[in-house]
């Protein structure tokens, strides 16, 4: 039953966002994007200038309604975890609001976290306490904008168990990499495929297929029971995709949620930066005219722990010696000093030194570029010291020489550790 649904500001506001939990599972390694997850969690890479992925499900959560989270955390946490308690923990506890920390400490017996389902297993009693109706499940490492109000009430408008949200996705790009689901005319799941190899195409569309975004709603004990049965199921691999939607959609109810641009109806704007290519494509998308994903809206902003750092500043006017950035994202505490950025999002307190050229790159926090550098396609982790007179993009074969990675799509990625700088570069 839905109560007292309303739209306030495009919003809804109700009883079901009240009455839930939100649990982001933010342990990912993140493999496939390489040494850029060498020392820190997926869920915590820089994106968009000053934000880290984490804060864009952590924000949609505030947004909508649900000030009930708990970050569930594994993998290298150390900078996610630093971040959250920076940025995330300001909640008042008498509102019975608050962003808990849920790392793996083997809290049901000798193993870390062994599967999405297992993290929720070994969090039953911290969620038992909060006592919310529904629980929230979010993958961390997803870059939108979602108000789950919509989507609690679809849940409980079918009088579902379980609820996915799903998107469109090119069967191509779905292969071996998203959970496929096929429907009833009614919008219920009558199978469901973890990251099959050919998937099952929408019917009518068939260069698609219907994949799941990582983000669920259950009802409370429903999910209880699940997990718990999970946990005693021998050679379970403990995951709700391989796992516990597979058992249950011939016996209960689980209905998908398309996830539509709620003023167009059409497909809403959704990324999985799992891949380094995929990630260097998603920031640069921000320095459209008009992009997709527009990180300057009033109405659903993104929050993250701000740094203390004065503004950016572009220093000397010279026809040889010019500070200058064109169609770029420039963040606060930078300085472009002599040098020229074109097509490029550079993070916050980097210094780009004169006669240098920066195009087409991602420049990541605390980096310098020093004088009379050509940057190219490139992705310069956080705290790189790149010497005077480097080339990096330019030559890719080169690149690879120097132990630099060139993705498929041809961008190049530097780290501290290829520079021999800095291994532990945690932050």
């Amino acid at each position: 039953m839905i109560l007292n649904v309303h739209k306030d500001s495009g919003r809804y506001v109700s009883r079901l966002t009240r009455d839930t939990v939100a649990l982001i599972l933010a342990g990912g390694r993140g493999s496939r994007l390489h040494e850029l997850t060498n020392w820190r969690a997926k869920p915590a890479v820089y994106f968009g200038g000053k934000l880290r992925i984490i804060d864009f499900p952590l924000s949609n959560c505030i947004n909508s309604g649900v000030r009930r989270i708990g970050v569930a955390t594994q993998y290298k946490a150390h900078s996610l975890i630093r971040h959250l308690v920076h940025g995330w923990t300001g909640f008042r506890a008498a509102y019975k609001e608050f962003v808990e920390i849920l790392p793996a400490s083997q809290r049901v017996g000798d193993d870390w976290y062994l599967g999405t389902a297992d993290a929720v297993f070994q969090n039953l009693d911290i969620l038992r306490t909060h006592n919310p109706d529904f629980v929230l499940i979010l993958a961390g490492d997803h870059v939108y904008k979602m108000d789950y109000g919509p989507f609690l009430a679809f849940h409980a408008k079918k009088e579902a168990d379980m609820s996915v949200c799903c998107f469109e996705v090119p069967l191509e790009e779905a292969a071996g990499q998203f959970g496929v689901m096929t429907v009833d005319d009614s919008g219920q799941v009558i199978e469901f495929n973890e990251k099959p190899a050919h998937p099952a195409p929408i019917p009518g569309n068939e260069n698609y297929c219907l994949a799941s975004m990582g983000n669920y709603i259950f009802n409370t004990e429903f999910l209880y029971e699940q997990v718990i049965k999970d946990a005693d199921t021998p050679g379970s691999d403990h995951d709700f995709g391989k796992n516990i939607i597979p058992s249950i959609i011939h016996s209960y109810r689980v209905y998908a949620y398309p996830f539509r641009d709620p003023e167009t109806g059409r497909q809403a704007y959704w990324r999985d930066v799992g891949t380094l290519d995929a990630y260097w494509e998603a920031n640069m998308e921000l320095i459209s005219v008009s992009p997709q994903l527009d990180l300057y809206d009033n109405h659903w902003p993104v929050f993250t722990n701000q740094i203390q750092a004065p503004p950016a500043k572009f220093v000397f006017d010279y026809a040889d010696k010019r500070g200058e950035a064109i169609d770029s994202m420039v963040s606060a505490g930078c300085i472009i000093s002599g040098a020229s950025v074109r097509r490029s999002v550079i993070f916050s307190n980097c210094h780009i030194h004169e006669h240098t050229t920066v195009e087409d790159t991602l420049v990541l926090p605390e980096s310098q570029i020093m004088e009379n550098c050509t940057i190219r396609g490139a992705i310069i982790d956080r705290g790189c010291v790149i010497e005077a007179g480097t080339q990096i993009g330019v030559d890719l074969e080169a690149d690879r020489v120097r132990g630099f990675r060139v993705t498929e799509g041809g961008h190049t990625l530097v780290t501290p550790g290829m520079l021999n700088q800095s291994l532990h570069h945690t932050r």
